[in-house]
């Protein structure tokens, strides 16, 4: 049985990201990471309470220069942005509480 994709390649750069005026949730993993086939569920049913918010899921790892630029250390991290500008962030949620405390801080700044 194959996993399913959800991680892609993502051509942004920094400064294309940095150009952006819309709310983005940036989440960095790989397939076949477990800490991220564990979190998905939380970050899925926390994003239900955000139907408008853009969402990525970018294939993260050695050589990929965009989870470097944001010094992503651990998967899955999952960057907050406004207008281009970093938020907020949290590393490996396992519950949706967490996730949507962080989402929640779009309407707090």
């Amino acid at each position: 049985m194959t996993m399913p994709t959800l991680y892609q390649a993502c051509a942004l750069t920094r400064s294309e990201l940095a150009a952006r005026t819309d709310d983005l949730l940036l989440q960095f993993g790989v397939d076949g990471c477990g800490h991220c086939q564990r979190a998905e569920p939380a970050i899925t049913e926390a994003l239900k309470a955000f139907p408008d918010l853009n969402h990525l899921r970018v294939e993260d790892g050695a050589g990929r220069p965009l989870g470097r630029s944001f010094r992503v250390k651990l998967w899955p991290t999952l960057v907050l942005l406004r207008g281009g500008q970093e938020l907020d962030r949290m590393v490996r949620p396992t519950q949706s509480a967490q996730v949507l405390a962080l989402l929640r801080n779009l309407f707090t700044v």
